[in-house]
């Protein structure tokens, strides 16, 4: 597993020991917002968490919405497109923040 997706778990476990019903409350939310289709499919919903994630800086965020984003069936091209979008409405910080995207795709292309 790669060490920013460790690292979020670990952070999660021990949140949970401190305040269970915020993290779980936090977590359904999450599986219910973004892992299942609605309007959106699972694919289009990791596309923009990858954007919104690079768009935020949060390098943890990138390497698990890349993820997602695999296993929802996005190439890395959709992947890349994703984090233009970013790039366009944030600028050059932004742009740096594709180097944590390539690397989360190459980790995950490599399995």
């Amino acid at each position: 597993m790669n060490k920013k997706l460790e690292q979020i778990n670990n952070l999660l476990e021990d949140l949970k020991k401190i305040d269970r019903d915020k993290i779980e409350a936090f977590m359904s939310f999450a599986m219910v917002t973004e892992k299942e289709d609605g309007i959106l499919s699972k694919k289009q919903k990791a596309l923009i968490n990858v954007a919104l994630s690079v768009s935020a800086q949060c390098e943890w965020c990138i390497e698990l919405h890349v993820s997602d984003a695999f296993k929802a069936g996005a190439t890395e091209n959709e992947i890349i497109d994703a984090g233009m979008q970013a790039v366009l409405m944030h600028g050059g910080p932004a742009l740096m923040y594709l180097i944590p995207v390539a690397e989360a795709i190459q980790e995950n292309k490599n399995g």
